[in-house]
């Protein structure tokens, strides 16, 4: 199931996860959101490395938090992970890999595709 809004090759964007269920709507998908001030628009296969350090940044990714209907991640999870820290992660040399076909096109406004290519889930 594709939605409407474009990925960042300008195709339909895929589903970034459905188990766990991921995105701002919970729906599978990264998508740009008005409503969604931390921009949850990249996915992204997770790491040992990348959920240390979001935990230490004060966002625990690894812990269930069932209250939250949030399963606790793993590495190789796929997640919606939000542009800022996903930037963050990248100064800090521990950027998780990323799913093209699945990220907003909107991250354009702040990477280049070549970028987000050099950390491309795929190479």
């Amino acid at each position: 199931m594709h939605s409407d809004e474009p990925n960042v090759f300008g195709d339909s964007l895929e589903p970034c996860s459905r188990a766990p269920e991921t995105g701002f709507l919970r729906d599978g998908h990264c998508r740009h959101l008005e409503r969604d001030p931390g921009r949850h628009e990249v996915c992204a296969v997770m790491t040992q490395e990348f959920l240390e350090y979001s935990r230490q940044q004060g966002n625990d990714l690894i812990t269930p938090r069932p209250e939250f209907d949030f399963p606790g991640l793993h590495p190789g999870d796929r997640w919606c992970v939000c542009l800022p820290r996903w930037i963050e992660a990248r100064i800090a040399d521990c950027a998780p890999p990323v799913v093209l076909e699945a990220t907003a096109q909107s991250v354009l406004d702040e990477l280049t595709l070549e970028e987000l290519q050099s950390h491309s889930a795929d190479g």
